[in-house]
């Protein structure tokens, strides 16, 4: 997700007016990037074939879906925050661009582990 570390260098490097409203949108977008490549390496290394006690498709649906709600939120008050300075404007449109992306990960693996295993099963 390179909207995010886009999001997140935009908001480090703008002054800042609000410092809980930016640390939490960094922190937010901190974590996200870290559990997608948690899940990528995951994935690169097939390392869900081996750790059969975790529901990966769950887990990265889950993920997704609590990220996605985090980064919205963080958006909104970067957003709300930003008072018009270019770097912390650019940092909450990257924010919302990243949610929508998130979003269409959750349907995505939505559709690729649910609705694909429950047509596997009939056939």
């Amino acid at each position: 997700q390179i909207s995010l570390l886009v999001g997140f260098i935009s908001v480090n490097n703008s002054p800042w007016t609000d410092y809980n409203a930016y640390s939490y949108f960094q922190i937010v977008a901190m974590c996200d990037l870290v559990m997608i490549l948690f899940f990528y390496i995951i994935h690169i290394f097939r390392i869900y074939r081996k750790l059969t006690c975790v529901s990966w498709p769950l887990a990265e649906f889950l993920h997704y879906l609590i990220g996605t709600i985090l980064l919205l939120i963080a958006s909104i008050v970067a957003a709300s925050k930003s008072y018009n300075l270019t770097g912390l404007v650019a940092g909450a449109t990257f924010g919302f661009l990243a949610t929508i992306l998130c979003v269409l990960s959750i349907w995505s693996s939505y559709k690729v582990s649910c609705i694909t295993q429950s047509t596997s099963k009939y056939y």
